[in-house]
């Protein structure tokens, strides 16, 4: 979309007014598969000790909080991101170069870009119409969502070089529960939710959904459920983890909405979905699944990606060439970052140390890496044409729910 509509700045309103809205809850119509799944692959990001020599779920002496079985408990109930921590990684990938991977998708390629001198070091050759690379669950591959070529290529991120295709229908964006069994694929053409094997990409359940453009998604803390936006019908969509099951949906309230990415705070209450016609972010309550408030960011508002310290989210604002600072304990915006030559600011995510936050230009075949500190553009790097959801890589945590990297 070339064209947003416009929608008033203040912050004062805290609902849309004189909206119509529609609230649908889908009713559970079949019973779940039998015969999923087996064993995820490794544990070893799971046992790893921390810095301060914790397992996980022991930090401030809590309890872990009964979640998804199977999944790793979060290192601190109250903050979700506790794990990723300036350069605490994870044994599983600590002696990785670090690099960005830049999916073009108008070239069918990847564009591999060293940090430290910012510059293009490899290109390389994937499917037809590569949208995401994105990490596994164990964090030892990357997937290349070829949409349109219906493939997934990986990646070796120890050695950065092309491993086996793998043929999946319709992969706009890719997933992975937090017990690590399943990755869900994001068939936005097809209209579908598919889980499947997340090791060996095999099909175990095919979830249809009366949306349209089912695209980004994250998951509630204990990872009974996720939230998925659709983008072409204006709708969410409320799905239980472990029935594979749409459980609620919601039509956004505002005509012409484009829900894009989809992110939970650190508090693992409040969840925000960034939309590029309402030009801003929805507040959402995941429990509730209550209708939820626009807080209006910039034009063409897209990727979210919260700091290191879990305090702040930046919000990439496509159709203005800004970055939006949320601060999250006080759900205000503190900042706007203006890219001095403008520019189409999409998908990315932040450096391991927490300063660089790496960002595609959609439409104008570049990469900008933007200092976290004051919100200078460093570099702005010439990468192939359509550049989408690039991974930087690695990162800090303990396994990858999937995106760019959605780490915990």
């Amino acid at each position: 979309m070339n064209q947003f509509s416009s929608f008033p700045s203040s912050l004062r309103r805290p609902r849309l007014r004189g909206v119509h809205r529609a609230v649908l809850f889908a009713a559970a119509c079949a019973l779940l598969a039998s015969g999923c799944g087996g064993d995820s692959g490794t544990e070893a990001a799971d046992r790893a000790p921390h810095k301060d020599g914790q397992q996980q779920g022991e930090r401030r002496g809590a309890a872990p909080a009964a979640g998804l079985p199977g999944m790793p408990p979060l290192l601190d109930p109250n903050d979700l991101y506790a794990a990723d921590r300036p350069n605490q990684l994870s044994p599983v990938v600590k002696d990785f170069p670090s690099r960005v991977y830049v999916p073009n998708t108008e070239s069918n390629t990847v564009s591999v870009i060293d940090p430290k001198t910012y510059k293009v070091i490899e290109t390389i050759p994937v499917g037809n119409q590569p949208q995401h690379v994105v990490p596994s669950w164990d964090m030892k591959t990357l997937w290349v969502n070829n949409d349109r070529g219906h493939t997934l290529t990986a990646i070796d991120p120890a050695t950065g070089k092309k491993g086996r295709t793998v043929d999946v229908h319709d992969p706009y964006n890719l997933y992975f529960t937090p017990d690590g069994k399943y990755a869900v694929v994001m068939a936005s053409m097809d209209r579908e939710l598919v889980f499947r094997d997340a090791q060996t990409m095999k099909r175990k359940k095919t979830e249809p959904v009366s949306c349209k453009g089912v695209n980004h998604a994250d998951f509630s803390p204990d990872g009974k459920y996720f939230i998925v936006s659709c983008e072409f019908s204006g709708e969410l969509l409320k799905v239980d983890t472990a029935k594979m099951k749409v459980i609620g949906q919601q039509k956004l309230p505002f005509e012409g909405a484009m829900p894009q990415d989809v992110k939970i705070a650190s508090d693992g209450k409040t969840w925000y979905v960034a939309d590029m016609m309402a030009d801003g972010v929805w507040v959402l309550d995941g429990d509730k699944f209550t209708e939820p408030w626009l807080m209006p960011t910039g034009k063409g508002a897209h990727g979210l990606y919260v700091s290191r310290d879990s305090k702040s989210m930046y919000i990439s604002n496509r159709g203005e060439g800004s970055v939006s600072v949320l601060d999250l304990p006080s759900r205000k915006l503190v900042k706007k970052w203006e890219l001095p030559e403008g520019g189409s600011p999409d998908m990315g995510g932040v450096s391991a140390d927490g300063n660089v936050l790496w960002l595609s230009g959609r439409y104008d075949s570049e990469v900008y890496a933007i200092d976290t500190r004051d919100g200078h553009q460093i570099a702005k790097i010439p990468v192939g044409a359509g550049p989408h959801g690039l991974a930087v890589y690695p990162q800090p945590g303990r396994y990858s729910l999937g995106h760019t990297g959605i780490f915990r």
